[in-house]
């Protein structure tokens, strides 16, 4: 059945009093619509408590300074931080229109985000690009969501109250001394705010051309003077993505959630923190089916059930500014049905943490961790794993000092991690980083580092069978019980300076240079007629480096609007090792995009109107055919009184529907990203 985009476009269109060009109306409407009110009102709105902090009313420096954790394990300010790394902030999040976090990652510098169809993205830095990428740490209040089964992450089921987010903060290159194995290209830390900063009720909702219906309700509430707690739910559809051709690809995607948080402070320095979430949803797809018999594959419409939830603790004692102790522990359940297989995965994480200073000049941290992840798999004539369940341990830990070389002008920081696994046993991930600040306007740093990624689940125990184009000839991929961790030298330099109260610039240039990289090696050719078997087995074959360069500048052309744009380079050279079969890495360098441009414009339009827009070019993908393309979203938002917020926001604006990204392993449709409209409205009290 072909989507009918325009007759769709056009109904959504009406029904906000508008055609195809609607958007347009819908802008003038609401900027003609607030003049009507009072700028006085329009004021208290911006003021008061509960409603959205003004973005644009954070100077240059104080976004400079903006708190980061995730690179030093504590605080630090931005511009104090020796590592090539972006923040998005609740307000970058709620004015880019973004309905997912992996849409609000579009807006940092260095990722590559491709969505590939109504549910599923390819997320990267730096290079290696796919469905299944694996070299990227994800985090969500310290807990990872990094899946051993494959070592990447299911974005589908990666997600919370988009309002309650504080911050994303997002490193480009290794934080292995830190959070270990798996950061290597980057680390993604996704912060939600305490309890405390969400009082009162939110409540949200809207509907669209692609989102055809979501909703959001929080509630705050003061349990005592030292106890603050929130609860919250929310729920999605999002409607089919389509085919090259139009039609329907038959994947939509529905997802409800739920989830809590209490903080209490028995004492000034003491913080105890219970958070949860629980989620269920359905995602639909079509997949091809091996079949034993002519014509040996179908079509399979398949509908996955996912759920899961986690609960986290976490302690934290406060004894100086420069003091402090940290206990965390999490469970964490993931149940994945798709296409007849299935993964339940348990996972139980313990961490603590110390930092304190040795004098005047030294920052010392040092800590220990364990993990076990727990899986129970079943078995479909395209994919199994052997043994079907699996438990693994991960027994890690590390130190890290901070010397102050010059005071305020010259840190340097040393450090390593040590961990244990079961695949590989003992690896080790030293770093150094320098941080010159000349001036309270500039700083420049530089960073060696090395970091591994350890075998998967999946490479070590996998069997996939795949048909070929060939009536009776198949493919089979197997894991190697020989498989070794990918090892990544890293060398980056870094420059970031406020030229004037309008412009800043942050520059990042890197080389990685890798080693034991994942190769598939051919095997020899089975007869068994009428079929006829071409295998495959996981090896340690390629090498490789990567350079390029990151530029974000930021200007504050008026009081009123502010331009963020960011540039990236990429170069990727990948080679064989002697005696390699390899067919694939020459593909893996024409994965991800060699240049990237975004540029985002936020405007405070009168009477409490917001017009923002973001427009975005990514380069060509020869390796899986997806062409170069320029795309455009826009927004408009209006608080006509105090706590309560319209918005509407056209997505993918130029074209009625474009490709970002194909499937690889498992063979599924290729479907291209449509041209959305949405409405919303939030309100806080």
């Amino acid at each position: 059945m072909m989507k009918r985009h325009r007759g769709k476009w056009r109904s959504f269109g009406i029904f906000l009093g508008c055609d195809s060009v609607g958007l347009l109306f819908v802008v003038l409407g609401l900027a003609g619509l607030a003049r009507l009110g009072s700028v006085a009102e329009a004021q208290e709105a911006k003021a008061a408590p509960g409603s959205p902090p003004d973005f644009t009313a954070l100077s240059l420096e104080e976004l400079m300074n903006y708190p980061v954790t995730s690179v030093a394990g504590h605080a630090e300010k931005k511009s104090e931080t020796a590592a090539a790394v972006h923040i998005i902030t609740q307000e970058d999040i709620r004015r880019s229109g973004a309905t997912s976090i992996p849409e609000a990652l579009r807006m940092a510098p260095g990722l590559d985000v491709a969505r590939v169809d109504a549910h599923t993205w390819a997320i990267s830095s730096r290079g290696f690009n796919d469905v299944f990428a694996n070299k990227l740490l994800v985090l969500q209040d310290g807990r990872s969501v990094y899946t051993p089964l494959y070592s990447g992450v299911y974005w589908d089921v990666q997600d919370t109250l988009l309002e309650d987010i504080d911050r994303i903060e997002v490193i480009r290159g290794p934080g292995a001394t830190i959070w270990g194995a798996n950061a290597v290209n980057g680390v993604i830390n996704i912060i939600t705010k305490g309890a405390k900063d969400t009082q009162g009720w939110l409540v949200s909702g809207g509907a669209g051309t692609e989102e055809r219906g979501f909703a959001g309700a929080r509630y705050g509430v003061k349990l005592a003077d030292d106890v603050f707690l929130r609860v919250y739910g929310k729920y999605f559809y999002r409607d089919d993505s389509v085919t090259p051709q139009g039609a329907s690809a038959e994947d939509f995607w529905m997802m409800g959630r739920t989830g809590f948080r209490l903080d209490w402070t028995p004492v000034e320095q003491n913080l105890v923190t219970l958070q949860g979430d629980f989620y269920a949803g359905k995602v639909h797809q079509i997949y091809t089916n091996v079949t034993p018999t002519s014509p040996f594959s179908s079509p399979l419409r398949d509908s996955s059930d996912l759920k899961g939830g986690n609960i986290l603790g976490r302690w934290t004692r406060t004894f100086s500014e420069q003091s402090e102790f940290q206990f965390q522990t999490y469970y964490d359940r993931t149940y994945r049905d798709a296409e007849g297989f299935l993964e339940d995965r348990h996972t139980f994480d313990v961490d603590a943490r110390h930092r304190f200073g040795i004098g005047e000049r030294n920052s010392l941290t040092f800590g220990l961790g364990y993990r076990l992840s727990s899986d129970h798999t079943t078995a479909t004539p395209s994919i199994s794993l052997s043994p079907l369940d699996r438990t693994t341990h991960l027994f890690s830990t590390f130190v890290q000092d901070e010397i102050a070389l010059v005071k305020d002008r010259l840190r340097l920081t040393l450090g390593t991690k040590l961990e244990h696994n079961d695949y590989i046993g003992f690896e080790v991930q030293p770093g150094a980083r320098l941080l010159w600040t000349p001036t309270e306007k500039q700083s420049y740093w530089a960073s060696i580092s090395r970091a591994v990624r350890t075998p998967s689940r999946a490479e070590h125990d996998i069997f996939i069978t795949q048909n070929t184009p060939t009536p009776g000839v198949f493919t089979t991929i197997s894991g190697n019980r020989e498989f070794e961790s990918e090892k990544l030298i890293a060398y980056e330099l870094g420059h970031r300076i406020q030229l004037n109260q309008k412009v800043s610039l942050d520059t990042a240039l890197f080389f990685n240079d890798y080693d034991d990289l994942r190769s598939v090696e051919a095997q020899p050719i089975v007869f068994n007629p009428p079929f006829v078997t071409a295998p495959f087995v996981a090896g340690n074959k390629i090498r490789g480096e990567t350079f390029g360069a990151e530029l974000s500048p930021t200007w504050q052309v008026t009081e009123a609007w502010r331009l963020q744009a960011a540039y990236t380079y990429l170069q990727m050279q990948l080679h064989l090792k002697p005696g390699s079969t390899d067919i694939i890495s020459e593909a893996d360098e024409r994965r991800s995009p060699r240049h990237q441009i975004s540029v985002r414009s936020l405007v405070e339009l009168p009477a409490n109107v917001e017009f923002d827009a973001a427009l975005r070019y990514v380069d060509s993908l020869a390796a899986i055919q997806v062409k170069s393309y320029v795309e455009l979203d826009l927004r408009v938002g209006w608080r006509p009184v105090k706590n309560l917020e319209f918005s509407i926001a056209g997505l993918n604006l130029l074209h009625d529907h474009h490709q970002e990204f194909a499937p690889s392993t498992i063979r599924t449709q290729t479907t291209e990203v449509e041209r959305s409209v949405y409405g919303k409205v939030t309100w806080r009290f």
